[in-house]
């Protein structure tokens, strides 16, 4: 019976190759971006922001996360003083499902899968046409572990452009087009 052998370097390139190729199936977020909008890579190091607040819409839960710059402005009193956020502030909304912790007492509502991520960006001149803020949404798929750019076809739908959530915030013009409130702490 003749053994084949397979040489040392064959098997360490054929380790590499399967392994350079499950490193590059990973979906590196930081690439996407809506088209003709906002890119996902504008608001790297979002996580480490400080909170504004946290909410409950039906059924997902939310924080909501400022810059420095954003910080800065509720505590100055932005937009209770009457002046608009400036440019350079930034939020992210991180919006979970919501489900109930049956191993807690009062079995609260907590954060479950991930289901999607928004942002809005402060800059008056590239987004002059939508009161200085610019939009996106990113949906996430559990199933894949990725993320794509909101669309029509999404709950609320969103528009391809950095406009996708201006018509909703107009009712809040009066507040620089920011629906979340920097509550006491």
């Amino acid at each position: 019976m003749n053994r084949t052998s397979v040489p040392p370097t064959v098997a360490i390139m054929v380790l590499l190759t399967a392994l350079g190729g499950i490193a590059l199936a990973a979906q590196d977020r930081y690439t996407l971006q809506v088209p003709g909008g906002l890119a996902f890579s504008e608001f790297r190091g979002y996580d480490e922001w400080q909170t504004i607040a946290v909410s409950q819409n039906g059924k997902t839960i939310e924080t909501i996360l400022g810059n420095p710059t954003m910080i800065a402005a509720f505590k100055s009193g932005i937009p209770g003083n009457g002046k608009p956020f400036p440019d350079g502030a930034k939020m992210a909304k991180i919006h979970w499902t919501a489900k109930k912790a049956v191993d807690e007492p009062g079995e609260p509502l907590i954060p479950g899968p991930l289901h999607d991520i928004d942002f809005m960006a402060k800059n008056s001149t590239r987004f002059a046409d939508s009161g200085g803020w610019g939009y996106a949404v990113f949906e996430y798929d559990t199933a894949s572990g990725t993320f794509r750019p909101g669309d029509l076809h999404d709950m609320p739908p969103q528009a391809h452009d950095a406009k996708c959530g201006f018509a909703c915030h107009t009712i809040v013009a009066a507040k620089d087009y920011v629906f979340t409130a920097y509550p006491q702490r």
